[in-house]
């Protein structure tokens, strides 16, 4: 059974910073193109972030310089770092994977897991 566990989520104030870890069982994450996608009640899916099989990194517009993605095969586990926190990030996020970072692949993915809250106060 795969399951895909987010954590590290919290309220932090605009301008501070969070960790997100993603850990996988019953999926090697490596073999995958692994991504992170938010939703807030009510709204899409957007796009976040995306390390593809070769860690090739893709940004959504609205994160670029401000989080980065990584992954730790070791410890079979995806990362994102996020700084620079506005309020407009407030939302949960989800970890999630599949074949490649195509263009939507937010859209795509499936979801396997709670998800962590972030909320930024101003």
């Amino acid at each position: 059974q795969v399951q895909l566990v987010e954590s590290g989520g919290g309220l932090v104030q605009a301008g501070g910073s969070l960790r997100l870890s993603c850990t996988a069982s019953g999926l090697t994450l490596e073999y995958f193109a692994t991504g992170w996608f938010r939703q807030a009640p009510g709204k899409e899916r957007e796009e976040v972030a995306c390390i593809s099989k070769d860690d090739a990194t893709y940004y959504g517009d609205s994160v670029k310089g401000r989080f980065t993605i990584s992954r730790d095969n070791a410890k079979n586990a995806v990362y994102l770092e996020m700084n620079g926190l506005k309020p407009g990030d407030t939302s949960v996020y989800h970890c999630t994977a599949g074949a490649a970072c195509y263009a939507g692949w937010w859209k795509d993915f499936g979801s396997w897991g709670q998800g962590t809250q972030v909320i930024v106060s101003s």
